[in-house]
């Protein structure tokens, strides 16, 4: 039995995005790209307590982990008040 991981529609993914994008039609800014991972990972993550054993969803886990991380670091460097205020929106700890 295939199970599928959850996905995110388009309201879902505008609403992440609203307050962390820079213009009204954002959605391949850093800041943006985190907030939609960070969704999804909020999602897969609920998917993943209540099967455990769906081992290929939480290698996707990881690699959206990893994915968020470094639109995090790239954002950090290039514009480190932006950085601290998406951090912040998203409720991610601030190393």
């Amino acid at each position: 039995m295939l199970l599928s991981t959850p996905m995110l529609t388009k309201r879902q993914k505008t609403a992440a995005i609203k307050d962390v994008q820079h213009h009204k039609d954002d959605t391949g800014s850093a800041s943006s790209q985190a907030a939609i991972l960070n969704k999804k990972i909020d999602q897969l993550s609920k998917h993943l307590k209540k099967n455990p054993k769906d081992v290929h969803s939480r290698r996707g886990l990881l690699k959206m982990v990893a994915d968020r991380m470094s639109n995090l670091k790239y954002l950090q460097k290039t514009d480190s008040k932006k950085h601290k205020a998406v951090v912040k929106n998203l409720g991610l700890k601030n190393k």
